[in-house]
C-alpha cells in the first residue's frame, strides 16, 4: 500500500483482548523508533481512570479523547469487545502507569467533541505521545479529523510500522472491500472508483459495492480535485466511520446505501 501521491501536501495548514486471545508479545512495547515526540516541557494532570484504548477521566473531571488514534470498541449493551479492545485499554493503563499515573496534554485546534470531551494528544513522562505508541503496537487505527490533523505525519509512521510488522490489529488484514460492508461504525474499506462528481454537497467519490465517500463542502478546500479526478476507475483504500443512508428516511433510487465522510486526504490512500 501506498500513499496517494501528493496527498501529504494536499493538506493546506502546514500541519507539519477483547473476544481474542492477545499473547504478551502484543502488549510489548515497541522500542525501536520514538513518533511524535513531546513539543516542550508541558504540565501534567492526574488521571483518575483509563475508560478505554482512547479515552482517559482526569480527577479534574475532563473526559479526554485522545487525537488520531481509533481504538477498537469495548463490549457496551450486550456486544463483546472488539478484538483487542481489552488489550489496547490495558497498554494504555499501562503507559499510564509507568508515567505515574499522569498524563501532559496538548490540545487540538478545535478542544472538544459533540460529546463534550476534551480533544488533545497525550504524552507521558518521557515525552513520548501515547497515541502514536498505540499505533506502532497495532492496537488503533490512526484516524486525521480536521483541524486537529497536526501529528498526522508521524502517525501514520506508526501505524505503517505496525502494519509492516504485522501486529496487533494488522496481524490479520481488517480490511474490508466495499461490498462486503454489512452495517455502520468505523471501518477500513477498500473499493474500485466508478464515478466522482461535485455539487453543493460538496465532492461525491462512488465506489463499486454501494458506497460512496463524501467530501463536505467546508472540507473541500483541503483536498486537490485534478488528483481525486484521476481516482477514477482506480482502487483505493478509506477509513472513517461508515453511515447507513437507509436509516435516514430511505433512499434514492440509484443512491448508495453506505456513506463514508472524508473528513482529511489522510484517510484515503491508493492500494497496491
Amino acid at each position: 500500500m501506498e500513499s496517494l501521491p501528493g496527498f501529504s501536501s494536499l493538506i493546506k495548514k502546514a500541519s507539519l483482548a477483547g473476544a481474542f486471545f492477545v499473547s504478551a508479545i502484543w502488549l510489548a512495547p515497541v522500542q525501536a523508533e520514538v513518533f511524535c515526540p513531546a513539543p516542550a516541557a508541558l504540565g501534567t494532570f492526574e488521571v483518575q481512570r483509563v475508560v478505554d484504548g482512547d479515552t482517559v477521566r482526569l480527577k479534574d473531571g475532563r473526559s479526554v479523547r485522545m487525537i488520531g488514534v481509533n481504538a477498537p470498541e469495548t463490549g457496551k449493551k450486550g456486544r463483546s469487545d472488539e478484538p483487542f479492545a481489552v488489550a489496547a485499554r490495558q497498554r494504555l493503563q499501562g503507559l499510564v502507569d509507568a508515567s505515574a499515573g499522569r498524563v501532559s496534554l496538548v490540545l487540538g485546534q478545535e478542544s472538544k467533541d459533540h460529546y463534550g470531551r476534551t480533544l488533545a494528544h497525550l504524552y507521558g513522562a518521557n515525552g513520548a505521545n501515547m497515541e502514536a505508541q498505540l499505533l506502532a503496537e497495532g492496537l488503533g487505527f490512526q484516524v486525521a479529523v480536521a483541524p486537529n490533523v497536526d501529528l498526522v505525519a508521524c502517525q501514520q509512521a506508526a501505524e505503517r510500522s505496525a502494519r509492516q510488522a504485522r501486529l496487533g490489529l494488522w496481524r490479520q488484514s481488517p480490511v474490508q472491500k466495499a461490498s462486503a460492508i454489512e452495517r455502520s461504525g468505523f471501518a477500513v474499506v477498500s473499493g474500485r472508483v466508478s464515478k466522482i462528481e461535485r455539487n453543493r454537497g460538496g465532492i461525491w467519490i462512488e465506489l463499486q459495492g454501494s458506497m460512496v465517500l463524501r467530501v463536505a463542502p467546508n472540507l473541500t478546500g483541503q483536498f486537490d480535485s485534478a488528483l481525486l479526478k484521476r481516482l477514477q476507475g482506480q482502487q483505493i483504500e478509506v477509513r472513517g466511520w461508515v453511515l447507513d443512508r437507509s436509516r435516514r428516511g430511505g433512499l434514492k433510487n440509484g443512491q448508495a446505501r453506505w456513506l463514508l465522510p472524508l473528513t482529511d486526504p489522510a484517510m484515503l490512500q491508493l492500494a497496491q
